[in-house]
Protein backbone atom coordinates (compact mmCIF):
# COMPACT_ATOMS: atom_id res chain seq x y z
CA UNK A 1 0.00 0.00 0.00
CA UNK A 2 1.49 3.32 -1.10
CA UNK A 3 1.72 6.19 1.33
CA UNK A 4 0.76 9.67 0.22
CA UNK A 5 1.96 12.85 1.87
CA UNK A 6 -0.87 15.09 3.01
CA UNK A 7 -0.09 18.71 3.88
CA UNK A 8 -2.26 20.43 6.45
CA UNK A 9 -1.83 23.76 4.71
CA UNK A 10 -2.09 24.41 0.98
CA UNK A 11 0.71 26.96 1.22
CA UNK A 12 3.22 24.58 2.83
CA UNK A 13 4.29 22.79 -0.41
CA UNK A 14 4.93 26.15 -2.07
CA UNK A 15 6.87 27.35 0.96
CA UNK A 16 9.08 24.25 0.82
CA UNK A 17 10.03 24.72 -2.85
CA UNK A 18 10.25 28.52 -2.64
CA UNK A 19 13.94 28.67 -1.52
CA UNK A 20 15.08 26.46 -4.40
CA UNK A 21 12.97 28.36 -6.90
CA UNK A 22 14.36 31.64 -5.59
CA UNK A 23 17.94 30.40 -6.05
CA UNK A 24 17.22 29.24 -9.60
CA UNK A 25 15.49 32.49 -10.53
CA UNK A 26 18.11 34.78 -8.97
CA UNK A 27 21.30 32.98 -9.97
CA UNK A 28 20.28 31.33 -13.26
CA UNK A 29 17.27 32.80 -15.04
CA UNK A 30 17.85 36.42 -14.05
CA UNK A 31 21.50 36.51 -15.27
CA UNK A 32 20.44 34.66 -18.45
CA UNK A 33 17.74 37.24 -19.13
CA UNK A 34 20.22 40.05 -18.47
CA UNK A 35 22.66 38.50 -20.95
CA UNK A 36 19.99 38.34 -23.65
CA UNK A 37 19.09 42.00 -23.07
CA UNK A 38 22.75 43.05 -22.97
CA UNK A 39 23.42 41.31 -26.29
CA UNK A 40 21.21 43.89 -28.05
CA UNK A 41 23.01 46.85 -26.48
CA UNK A 42 26.21 48.71 -27.20
CA UNK A 43 28.03 50.57 -24.40
CA UNK A 44 31.00 52.86 -24.42
CA UNK A 45 34.23 51.93 -22.64
CA UNK A 46 33.14 53.71 -19.43
CA UNK A 47 29.55 52.45 -19.38
CA UNK A 48 28.14 55.99 -19.45
CA UNK A 49 26.00 55.63 -22.57
CA UNK A 50 24.01 52.70 -23.92
CA UNK A 51 22.63 52.28 -27.44
CA UNK A 52 20.12 49.72 -28.62
CA UNK A 53 21.68 48.16 -31.73
CA UNK A 54 19.38 45.18 -32.39
CA UNK A 55 21.40 42.27 -33.86
CA UNK A 56 24.57 44.23 -34.64
CA UNK A 57 26.60 42.40 -31.98
CA UNK A 58 25.61 39.05 -33.47
CA UNK A 59 26.36 40.17 -37.03
CA UNK A 60 29.82 41.37 -35.99
CA UNK A 61 30.52 37.98 -34.44
CA UNK A 62 29.50 36.10 -37.58
CA UNK A 63 31.89 38.29 -39.59
CA UNK A 64 34.82 37.56 -37.26
CA UNK A 65 37.02 34.63 -38.41
CA UNK A 66 38.49 34.38 -34.92
CA UNK A 67 35.05 33.57 -33.52
CA UNK A 68 34.52 30.70 -35.95
CA UNK A 69 38.00 29.45 -35.09
CA UNK A 70 36.99 29.46 -31.42
CA UNK A 71 33.85 27.46 -32.26
CA UNK A 72 35.83 24.80 -34.12
CA UNK A 73 38.41 24.73 -31.32
CA UNK A 74 35.69 24.30 -28.69
CA UNK A 75 34.09 21.38 -30.52
CA UNK A 76 37.48 19.72 -30.97
CA UNK A 77 38.29 20.18 -27.28
CA UNK A 78 34.88 18.86 -26.23
CA UNK A 79 35.16 15.75 -28.38
CA UNK A 80 38.70 14.97 -27.20
CA UNK A 81 37.87 15.55 -23.52
CA UNK A 82 34.65 13.52 -23.62
CA UNK A 83 36.13 10.55 -25.49
CA UNK A 84 39.32 10.36 -23.42
CA UNK A 85 37.65 10.81 -20.03
CA UNK A 86 34.87 8.31 -20.79
CA UNK A 87 37.29 5.72 -22.18
CA UNK A 88 39.70 5.80 -19.24
CA UNK A 89 36.87 5.95 -16.70
CA UNK A 90 35.22 2.87 -18.22
CA UNK A 91 38.53 0.99 -18.20
CA UNK A 92 39.14 1.85 -14.55
CA UNK A 93 35.56 0.96 -13.60
CA UNK A 94 35.84 -2.47 -15.23
CA UNK A 95 39.08 -3.10 -13.36
CA UNK A 96 37.61 -1.87 -10.05
CA UNK A 97 34.52 -4.06 -10.46
CA UNK A 98 36.63 -7.20 -10.17
CA UNK A 99 36.96 -8.98 -6.80
CA UNK A 100 40.41 -7.67 -5.90
CA UNK A 101 42.10 -7.25 -2.54
CA UNK A 102 41.99 -3.63 -1.46
CA UNK A 103 39.36 -2.72 -4.06
CA UNK A 104 37.67 -0.31 -1.63
CA UNK A 105 40.86 1.71 -1.22
CA UNK A 106 41.41 1.57 -4.98
CA UNK A 107 37.95 2.98 -5.65
CA UNK A 108 38.33 5.68 -3.02
CA UNK A 109 41.61 6.91 -4.49
CA UNK A 110 40.03 7.10 -7.94
CA UNK A 111 37.21 9.29 -6.62
CA UNK A 112 39.48 11.88 -4.98
CA UNK A 113 40.36 13.93 -8.12
CA UNK A 114 36.71 14.93 -8.51
CA UNK A 115 36.94 16.94 -5.28
CA UNK A 116 39.69 19.12 -6.77
CA UNK A 117 38.50 22.46 -8.16
CA UNK A 118 39.28 23.15 -11.86
CA UNK A 119 41.71 26.04 -11.13
CA UNK A 120 43.60 23.79 -8.71
CA UNK A 121 43.74 21.10 -11.38
CA UNK A 122 45.29 23.63 -13.74
CA UNK A 123 47.93 24.60 -11.17
CA UNK A 124 48.79 20.96 -10.47
CA UNK A 125 49.32 20.12 -14.12
CA UNK A 126 51.30 23.30 -14.73
CA UNK A 127 53.69 22.32 -11.94
CA UNK A 128 54.06 18.84 -13.44
CA UNK A 129 54.47 19.87 -17.07
CA UNK A 130 55.97 23.35 -16.91
CA UNK A 131 58.76 23.46 -19.54
CA UNK A 132 61.45 24.51 -17.04
CA UNK A 133 60.08 23.55 -13.59
CA UNK A 134 57.85 20.56 -14.29
CA UNK A 135 58.83 17.14 -13.01
CA UNK A 136 57.39 15.29 -16.00
CA UNK A 137 58.94 17.79 -18.42
CA UNK A 138 62.39 16.57 -17.45
CA UNK A 139 61.51 13.04 -18.54
CA UNK A 140 60.05 14.34 -21.79
CA UNK A 141 63.24 16.24 -22.54
CA UNK A 142 65.28 13.15 -21.63
CA UNK A 143 63.32 11.22 -24.25
CA UNK A 144 64.11 13.87 -26.85
CA UNK A 145 60.72 15.61 -26.84
CA UNK A 146 60.92 19.37 -27.35
CA UNK A 147 58.21 20.13 -24.78
CA UNK A 148 57.23 23.78 -24.41
CA UNK A 149 53.46 24.42 -24.16
CA UNK A 150 54.18 28.10 -23.47
CA UNK A 151 55.20 28.52 -27.11
CA UNK A 152 53.67 25.53 -28.91
CA UNK A 153 49.92 25.81 -29.41
CA UNK A 154 49.38 22.12 -30.11
CA UNK A 155 51.21 21.12 -26.94
CA UNK A 156 49.21 23.65 -24.93
CA UNK A 157 45.97 22.24 -26.34
CA UNK A 158 47.07 18.70 -25.49
CA UNK A 159 47.90 19.83 -21.94
CA UNK A 160 44.44 21.39 -21.50
CA UNK A 161 42.72 18.25 -22.80
CA UNK A 162 44.82 16.05 -20.52
CA UNK A 163 44.09 18.11 -17.40
CA UNK A 164 40.37 18.51 -18.16
CA UNK A 165 39.93 14.80 -18.90
CA UNK A 166 41.79 13.82 -15.71
CA UNK A 167 39.46 16.06 -13.69
CA UNK A 168 36.35 14.37 -15.15
CA UNK A 169 37.50 10.74 -14.99
CA UNK A 170 36.49 10.38 -11.33
CA UNK A 171 32.94 11.57 -12.01
CA UNK A 172 32.56 9.15 -14.92
CA UNK A 173 34.14 6.36 -12.89
CA UNK A 174 31.46 6.64 -10.20
CA UNK A 175 28.60 6.21 -12.65
CA UNK A 176 30.30 3.46 -14.66
CA UNK A 177 31.04 1.49 -11.50
CA UNK A 178 27.43 1.87 -10.34
CA UNK A 179 26.23 0.79 -13.77
CA UNK A 180 28.46 -2.27 -13.79
CA UNK A 181 27.34 -3.32 -10.34
CA UNK A 182 23.68 -3.03 -11.36
CA UNK A 183 24.07 -5.53 -14.22
CA UNK A 184 22.69 -8.92 -13.13
CA UNK A 185 25.52 -11.40 -12.69
CA UNK A 186 23.27 -14.15 -14.01
CA UNK A 187 23.28 -12.55 -17.46
CA UNK A 188 27.07 -12.47 -17.58
CA UNK A 189 27.31 -16.03 -16.25
CA UNK A 190 24.85 -17.21 -18.89
CA UNK A 191 27.03 -15.67 -21.61
CA UNK A 192 30.10 -17.36 -20.12
CA UNK A 193 28.30 -20.73 -20.09
CA UNK A 194 27.45 -20.23 -23.78
CA UNK A 195 31.18 -19.96 -24.46
CA UNK A 196 31.57 -16.19 -24.83
CA UNK A 197 35.08 -14.98 -24.01
CA UNK A 198 35.61 -11.99 -21.68
CA UNK A 199 35.99 -9.44 -24.49
CA UNK A 200 32.94 -10.79 -26.31
CA UNK A 201 30.92 -10.73 -23.07
CA UNK A 202 31.91 -7.12 -22.56
CA UNK A 203 30.96 -5.87 -26.05
CA UNK A 204 27.82 -7.97 -26.52
CA UNK A 205 26.39 -8.03 -22.98
CA UNK A 206 27.95 -5.49 -20.62
CA UNK A 207 28.46 -2.56 -22.99
CA UNK A 208 24.86 -2.54 -24.35
CA UNK A 209 23.49 -2.71 -20.80
CA UNK A 210 25.68 0.28 -19.91
CA UNK A 211 24.25 2.37 -22.78
CA UNK A 212 21.93 4.48 -20.54
CA UNK A 213 24.88 5.39 -18.33
CA UNK A 214 27.09 6.11 -21.33
CA UNK A 215 24.44 8.35 -22.89
CA UNK A 216 23.96 10.30 -19.66
CA UNK A 217 27.71 10.77 -19.19
CA UNK A 218 28.15 11.80 -22.81
CA UNK A 219 25.72 14.69 -22.34
CA UNK A 220 27.29 15.67 -19.01
CA UNK A 221 30.84 15.56 -20.41
CA UNK A 222 29.95 17.71 -23.41
CA UNK A 223 28.43 20.36 -21.13
CA UNK A 224 31.47 20.09 -18.83
CA UNK A 225 33.88 20.60 -21.72
CA UNK A 226 31.96 23.65 -22.95
CA UNK A 227 31.68 25.44 -19.59
CA UNK A 228 33.63 23.99 -16.66
CA UNK A 229 37.02 24.00 -18.40
CA UNK A 230 37.22 27.77 -17.98
CA UNK A 231 39.11 27.53 -14.68
CA UNK A 232 41.63 25.09 -16.14
CA UNK A 233 42.30 27.25 -19.19
CA UNK A 234 42.59 30.42 -17.14
CA UNK A 235 45.17 29.02 -14.73
CA UNK A 236 47.19 27.09 -17.31
CA UNK A 237 47.38 29.03 -20.57
CA UNK A 238 44.99 32.02 -20.39
CA UNK A 239 43.89 31.16 -23.91
CA UNK A 240 47.40 31.17 -25.35
CA UNK A 241 49.78 30.80 -26.93
CA UNK A 242 48.38 32.74 -29.84
CA UNK A 243 44.78 31.93 -28.78
CA UNK A 244 45.45 28.25 -29.42
CA UNK A 245 43.47 27.29 -26.31
CA UNK A 246 40.83 30.03 -26.39
CA UNK A 247 37.45 28.32 -26.33
CA UNK A 248 34.03 29.94 -26.53
CA UNK A 249 33.57 30.27 -22.79
CA UNK A 250 37.01 31.83 -22.37
CA UNK A 251 36.43 34.20 -25.28
CA UNK A 252 33.30 35.44 -23.51
CA UNK A 253 35.51 36.28 -20.53
CA UNK A 254 38.32 37.95 -22.48
CA UNK A 255 36.06 40.07 -24.70
CA UNK A 256 33.73 41.07 -21.89
CA UNK A 257 35.80 41.50 -18.74
CA UNK A 258 39.21 42.16 -20.24
CA UNK A 259 38.21 43.78 -23.52
CA UNK A 260 35.27 45.77 -22.15
CA UNK A 261 32.99 44.80 -25.05
CA UNK A 262 30.01 43.78 -22.94
CA UNK A 263 27.54 43.63 -25.81
CA UNK A 264 29.65 41.22 -27.85
CA UNK A 265 30.41 39.16 -24.76
CA UNK A 266 26.70 38.86 -23.95
CA UNK A 267 25.93 37.87 -27.54
CA UNK A 268 28.62 35.20 -27.35
CA UNK A 269 27.16 33.82 -24.12
CA UNK A 270 23.71 33.60 -25.73
CA UNK A 271 25.12 31.81 -28.77
CA UNK A 272 27.06 29.45 -26.51
CA UNK A 273 23.89 28.62 -24.60
CA UNK A 274 22.01 27.97 -27.86
CA UNK A 275 24.81 25.73 -29.16
CA UNK A 276 24.78 23.62 -25.99
CA UNK A 277 20.97 23.36 -26.02
CA UNK A 278 20.92 22.34 -29.70
CA UNK A 279 23.78 19.88 -29.21
CA UNK A 280 22.01 18.31 -26.23
CA UNK A 281 18.78 18.10 -28.23
CA UNK A 282 20.59 16.35 -31.09
CA UNK A 283 22.04 13.84 -28.66
CA UNK A 284 18.60 13.11 -27.20
CA UNK A 285 17.10 12.91 -30.69
CA UNK A 286 19.60 10.62 -32.38
CA UNK A 287 22.05 9.13 -29.88
CA UNK A 288 19.32 8.04 -27.49
CA UNK A 289 17.96 5.72 -30.19
CA UNK A 290 20.96 3.49 -29.60
CA UNK A 291 20.27 3.32 -25.86
CA UNK A 292 18.82 0.13 -24.41
CA UNK A 293 16.80 0.76 -21.25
Amino acid sequence: MQKQAIFQSKLLPYALVAPQLAIVLIFFYWPAAQAVIQSFLLQDAFGLSTTFVWFENYLELFKDPAYFAAIIRTFAFSFAIAVSSLSFALLLAVMADRPLRGSTLYRTLLIWPYAVAPPVVGVLWVFMLHPSLGVLSRYLRAMGVDWNPLLDGDQAAALIILAAAWKQISYNFLFFLAGLQSIPKSVIEAAAIDGARPMRRFWTVIFPLLSPTIFFLLVINIVYAFFDTFGIIDTMTRGGPGKATETLVYKVYTDGLLGGNLGSSAAQSVILMVIVVVLTGIQFRFVERKVTY
